[in-house]
């Protein structure tokens, strides 16, 4: 069978180059659609970049598209996806027409439900029928506008994924259709056709705003020029107006200055005629100072009557006006025809305005039928009138003045020999009055006031030169409330009298002494190099003091209490000087008056450290730093705790553990002293019914400042019924010292505690002054002996020791009164004491202080 599949050499060629003829035909079709599709581009840039208008451009797109296919039918849709807006810019239908204007806008909800709008919002080519591509797009069918067409393609211009308009092609003809090949030739042309629709609707739009700003620019260049011609215009006015103002500052003579107003006002307004008209001094008579009329008419003096210029100055306002209203006046009466002399066209007056009213009239008037005052020259003119009238007044006053100034200076030369008496007087009571502010009335010392300013110059003189040195002594008369409560007042000032007056001889100039208030004085020694000098002083001032006084028949001795502080580079403020030397005579008085204190560092860090504990001190009271301990009073017989001292402790966050002489001598000096004894007053009473039980007593010891208040012993009742303690089991201590600061009220405060059923008893027996006193005047029930007399006892040499506690103890017996020996630390003290018949002991030999929950 293999003879049967032979083929035909020859035919098998002819196959072979029929098939390649065909190949190269199609490869030739390809290029020559290439070469068209190229050269269509190339000539949508051309014409894109040319200068023809839009519509010539549009007509040369539809052209070339229909070179490519058939495109008798088309029309591009364009897009403001912004807007939402779309336009048919170009629209060529052989049987629609023109359906659309170019310009026409339509919004996206007057072309709903159109092929149109369909086709952009979808987004990608379409091609068939019309009623194909409504059913695909969702359309009824024939709904739309326009005839139907056989064959429809339509792409969309799309840049960076947005839509901005179709270009679509159309037939009406069987046979006439879009392929494939059309679709992508009209999407690959359809950008090229955006960029150059939007490329020329962009030149237009700028053709528009540069026409329309060359437009505006031209515009606003008119008005710039009738800006500068206005501007030019008013800088003459003003130059001008200017000018006429400073003419009234000038000294020219009447004439002169007349002229001159008349040649500025010329250059401002026609003033041919121009006059100037004044009232007299009695308003009977009206001058012409300056007149110049183009008529030749003579001004002269007249009296009072109906001229043009009497009527402007009976209105008392700027008059305009024209030859028909002058007539109408000399109709009416108010003008005489007479004395109004040759009539003018147009008439223009002013009038002089003075403080008194008005003093004349400035005229300009014009003979010429051509020539009419504007409201302008009006405005122009009353102000010309304002300087008239002001250099008038000025001038007339200047005259007055000078008729005056002879008056004027006979007067001054009177009254300055009288001023001058004046002074010397004035100066004389300013040096009293100085002297009365800067001095004190009762002792005719420097006072408060001049010293401060004498130590301001002498820190002052010190920054300059810090060799100089001074001294400044803070003096304080001892005891002086008793001269002044227990001998009256007038005893007291005349003490003070002669203190001042021993401190002044104590010193030479340029020293002062100086009174700051009641008994206390201050010394400025400016040149004080040493300390030891200003002790020195000191040391004479007391000296002299020691000398008896007599006052009201009585012999004095009076003594005092110094502080020094000498000067040093640190101090800036005499508030600062004051504070130290003050410091030193505290520390004086508090070691026993009658003695001077140096001020020094250890003084100031003591000071600082006061401030510091009494900060600290106010931070234990909120933080509930300080504790309540107790320590037993037993009986000596057989050891048995009759009661406890409650004492205070500070638990400090840094130093542990502080005993009462660490903080309570800062406490009283800083007045914080009272609120301690009351925070530890109810920290005891709280924990005393636990410890105490029914039979025994519980010690409080109380501040001398209590006593200057007499709720204390209510108050100090009410906290124990509060805390449940029985007020016989109460026992209240007091030292020596304390009761002498003021006996009567002590006194007092401890007999309403004492008949309240509180027990008293004296701390500290035996040490201070008027031990014996004591026991007679107060209500006490029990007697402290100090520990300074039971350190000796079973000792060798106790002999004294032995006699001061038996004597206690007989006094102490025959009065009702028990004892309490304090400070029992041996078994030798307590057997002497057993031996002398005392009771109850309080010592470190029957425990130590320890809080409520560490007793036994």
């Amino acid at each position: 069978m293999s003879h049967e599949r032979r083929t035909n050499p020859s035919g098998s060629t002819e196959m072979t180059e029929t098939g390649a003829i065909e190949r190269l035909r199609a490869s030739v079709q390809r290029l020559e659609h290439s070469e068209r599709l190229q050269r269509a581009l190339f000539a949508i840039a051309d014409m894109a970049a040319s200068g023809l208008d839009m519509q010539r451009l549009l007509e040369g797109l539809h052209r070339i598209v229909s070179q490519l296919m058939y495109a008798e039918n088309f029309y591009i849709a364009l897009h403001d996806p912004q807007r939402e807006t779309v336009r048919f810019v170009y629209f060529s239908d052989v049987m629609d027409g023109q359906v659309y204007r170019p310009d026409q806008e339509f919004t996206v909800g007057q072309l709903r439900d159109t092929i149109t709008l369909r086709l952009i919002r979808r987004a990608r080519p379409m091609r068939g029928s019309s009623d194909e591509i409504a059913r695909a797009l969702g359309l009824e069918q024939g709904h739309g506008v326009g005839t139907p067409s056989v064959d429809f393609m339509a792409v969309p211009m799309c840049r960076d994924g947005q839509v901005f308009g179709i270009l679509a092609v159309q037939s009406y003809e069987e046979g006439r259709g879009y392929t494939q090949s059309d679709e992508h030739v009209l999407a690959f042309v359809a950008g090229h056709v955006l960029n150059a629709v939007e490329r020329k609707l962009g030149q237009e739009a700028l053709e528009r705003r540069v026409a329309e700003r060359t437009r505006e620019l031209a515009l606003a260049n008119d008005r710039l020029q009738e800006q500068v011609r206005e501007s030019e215009r008013a800088v003459h006015l003003q130059a001008t107006l200017y000018r006429i103002a400073a003419l009234g500052h000038g000294q020219d003579s009447n004439e002169a200055f007349y002229r001159s107003i008349h040649q500025a006002v010329g250059e401002l307004l026609n003033a041919e005629s121009f006059c100037i008209a004044l009232v007299s001094d009695d308003g009977q008579w009206l001058d012409f100072p300056y007149y110049v009329d183009s008529s030749g008419a003579e001004l002269v003096r007249r009296p009072m009557g109906r001229g043009m210029s009497e009527y402007a100055i009976r209105c008392a306002r700027t008059l305009r006006l024209e030859a028909e209203a002058i007539g109408a006046l000399i109709e009416q009466g108010e003008v005489d025809a007479a004395t109004y002399g040759t009539p003018a066209v147009s008439w223009l007056g002013a009038p002089l305005m003075g403080a008194r009213g008005v003093m004349g009239v400035v005229v300009v008037q014009s003979y010429r039928s051509d020539l009419h005052y504007t409201q302008q020259d009006a405005e122009l003119l009353t102000f010309v009138s304002y300087q008239i009238a002001s250099t008038l007044q000025r001038r007339q006053q200047a005259e007055a003045l000078q008729a005056l100034n002879a008056q004027l200076e006979q007067r001054v030369q009177e009254r300055t020999q009288e001023l001058r008496r004046q002074i010397v007087v004035r100066e004389r009571a300013q040096k009293q009055l100085k002297h009365q502010v800067m001095h004190d009335s009762l002792t005719g010392l420097p006072n408060r006031l001049y010293l401060r300013e004498r130590l301001e110059r002498a820190l002052g003189a010190q920054k300059l030169d810090p060799a100089r040195s001074f001294a400044l002594l803070y003096l304080d008369v001892d005891r002086f409330k008793l001269f002044n409560d227990g001998l009256g007042h007038g005893v007291g000032d005349e003490v003070l009298r002669i203190v001042s007056a021993r401190m002044a001889d104590c010193v030479r100039a340029p020293d002062i002494v100086g009174r700051l208030s009641g008994d206390e004085f201050a010394v400025l020694l400016e040149n004080c190099p040493q300390p030891s000098s200003a002790c020195l002083v000191a040391e004479r001032i007391q000296a002299r003091m020691a000398e008896a006084i007599e006052v009201g028949g009585r012999q004095l001795h009076v003594s005092v209490s110094i502080g020094i502080a000498m000067s040093r580079q640190s101090y800036r403020t005499v508030d600062q000087l004051l504070h130290d030397a003050d410091t030193a005579l505290y520390r004086a008085k508090a070691a026993g008056r009658q003695r001077f204190v140096l001020f020094d560092e250890a003084l100031h860090a003591s000071a600082m450290n006061v401030l510091d504990l009494e900060q600290q001190m106010r931070v234990a009271l909120e933080e509930e730093q300080f504790m309540s301990y107790f320590q037993p009073i037993v009986r000596l017989a057989d050891g048995d705790v009759t009661g406890y001292e409650a004492l205070i402790r500070w638990r400090h966050p840094e130093y542990g553990v502080l005993g009462p002489g660490q903080f309570l001598p800062a406490a009283e000096e800083t007045g914080l002293i009272e609120t301690i004894d009351w925070h530890m007053y109810r920290l005891a009473f709280q924990a005393a019914p636990a410890l105490l039980g029914p039979d025994k007593i519980l010690n409080i010891n109380i501040s001398p400042c209590h006593f200057h208040s007499r709720n204390f012993p209510r108050r100090l009742l009410d906290l124990a019924a509060w805390a449940g303690v029985a007020v016989d089991q109460l026992c209240v201590e007091v030292t020596e010292s304390s009761l002498l600061s003021d006996p009567d009220a002590a006194a007092e405060i401890l007999g309403s505690l004492h008949e309240a059923g509180v027990r008293i008893a004296l701390d500290d027996f035996g040490t201070g002054y008027s031990s014996l006193s004591h026991v007679h005047r107060f209500p006490l029930r029990t007697l402290k002996i100090d520990r300074s007399f039971i350190a000796p006892l079973g000792l060798g040499a106790q002999q004294r020791s032995t006699a001061i506690v038996s004597a206690v103890l007989s006094l102490a017996a025959s009065l009702d009164l028990d004892v309490v020996a304090e400070g029992v630390e041996s078994t030798a003290q307590r057997d002497v004491l057993l031996s002398m018949g005392c009771v109850h002991a309080q010592g470190f030999l029957f425990g130590r202080p320890a809080p409520a929950t560490g007793l036994p």
